[in-house]
């Protein structure tokens, strides 16, 4: 049942004022969700032997937790662009449950068992004081990946209904909920940090996840009374548009542990895993706006003459956050992010932040990828994004190789350029695959 408000954005041209409303709540949300890293890693930092647990938590336990949820990170991605109908809903829910339990159980059995002793000690190569701090932190995580997975599907059908708002609220309760149990490990000072880490993460999502399920009550409604959608969701149609982002995410989550793996083989590698453990959350916030963005192209792209007005608003939001990551860098404020907030030592915090320099350009090309991917994944070809994906891969093991055999750089300086030029790479590639459809829209 189409409502007349909904008729009337059929009618009515999209608006920068209606892509910013959209945009806002998600960028909040995500933002919100990469501060949690250092709020993490200032805690842990304050605790018992803070160079190893933030080199266990850092450089172990979240590039693990990471990489096994891989396969549901696009969850958010699909449920937006189909959740179209009642049934349609009714199916990915099912597919949801089913991948969340599934790899969540396989966290469980690389955390306890010898699988967790080969990725550490063979693949990852950490120092050994990390190994069994890192392995209490993983075991915390364990409901991570499926309480993720439930909460981004249901995070998808809130876009798609125009309720991007409540995933907003989600992820403040997530927020406090995980400050609250950091809070509570400050005070006892007796939970070792990396293990503190995993108990806020697992908890956080957990709760979230709950809270998700009872906000999207709210909705089902207006999504039982949606119009079929004119191609109806099948397995096969649901294989064929998701296994691509499965594998882009999957290798594309890959690059955690390779940068790990890559810093543990360079000169100062358990500071370096350290140092990069805090620099992950403000590169994170780096690419916030671009990652909020990806589902708001997805959303909004199919309502009248929007192509030109995504396009401005693209560019624009490029500019303004380029100037903020500027500010924030060449500042004071990251020296006393790093020396007060994150409790780094003065040289580390001096590494940091001439790390942090390096991502500046996040901000711009992460804003680019996602513009590109979201009109990729709108359109159902979905292949281009795993090419996209494989190129980021190339260009960062290409920088990390390179560091590796050189042996000369601090793995810290290695693995921030390393992952900027990557995202450049794939923003171009992405570029590239998307002339076509842009063309399309642009003419339309």
């Amino acid at each position: 049942m189409v409502t007349p408000e909904d008729a009337e954005k059929m009618i009515r041209p999209l608006s920068m004022k209606r892509v910013l409303k959209t945009w806002l709540p998600l960028l909040a949300s995500w933002l919100l969700m990469s501060m949690g890293i250092p709020l993490i890693n200032a805690i842990i930092a304050r605790l018992e032997n803070p160079e190893i647990n933030l080199a266990a938590f850092g450089g172990v336990v979240f590039p693990i937790s990471l990489t096994i949820e891989a396969p549901i990170i696009m969850l958010l991605a699909a449920s937006t662009a189909l959740s179209r109908d009642w049934i349609s809903y009714k199916r990915l829910r099912k597919i949801t449950l089913v991948m969340g339990l599934s790899l969540s159980a396989l966290h469980l059995i690389i955390a306890v068992t010898p699988l967790y002793d080969f990725i550490v000690n063979v693949i990852l190569d950490v120092p050994p004081e990390v190994v069994e701090p890192g392995r209490l932190g993983l075991i915390a995580m364990t409901p991570w990946t499926f309480a993720i997975a439930y909460r981004r599907f249901q995070q998808g059908a809130m876009i798609r209904f125009n309720h991007s708002k409540m995933v907003g609220e989600t992820t403040i309760i997530r927020f406090l909920t995980t400050s609250l149990v950091l809070a509570v490990g400050m005070m006892l000072k007796t939970i070792p940090g990396a293990l503190l880490g995993g108990l806020s993460q697992g908890i956080g999502v957990t709760v979230e996840s709950l809270y998700t399920g009872l906000r999207v009550r709210k909705i089902l409604p207006e999504i039982k009374a949606a119009p079929l959608a004119e191609k109806p969701l099948t397995l096969k149609r649901y294989v064929s548009f998701y296994v691509p982002l499965i594998l882009t995410s999957s290798v594309w989550l890959l690059w955690m542990p390779i940068i790990s793996a890559a810093v543990s083989r360079m000169p100062d590698p358990l500071e370096s895993l350290a140092v990069w453990s805090v620099l992950t959350g403000l590169l994170f916030a780096f690419r916030s706006p671009g990652v909020a963005y990806n589902e708001a192209v997805v959303a909004l792209l199919e309502e009248p003459r929007s192509y030109p007005v995504l396009r401005k608003f693209t560019w624009l939001m490029s500019l303004i956050t380029v100037v903020i990551a500027s500010l924030v860098v060449l500042t004071p404020f990251s020296s006393f992010w790093f020396k007060t907030i994150a409790n780094l030592p003065s040289n580390q915090a001096e590494a940091a932040r001439g790390a942090l320099g390096m991502g500046i350009p996040l901000t711009i090309f992460s804003l680019l990828i996602h513009f590109y991917q979201g009109i990729i994944v709108n359109l159902e070809k979905t292949r281009a994004v795993a090419e996209a994906v494989g190129v980021f891969m190339v260009a960062l093991a290409v920088v990390l190789v390179i560091g590796v055999v050189m042996g000369s750089i601090k793995g810290i300086y290695i693995a921030s350029a390393a992952f900027t030029f990557a995202h450049i790479a794939q923003a171009v590639w992405l570029w590239i695959r998307s002339r076509k459809p842009r063309k399309q829209l642009a003419a339309n």
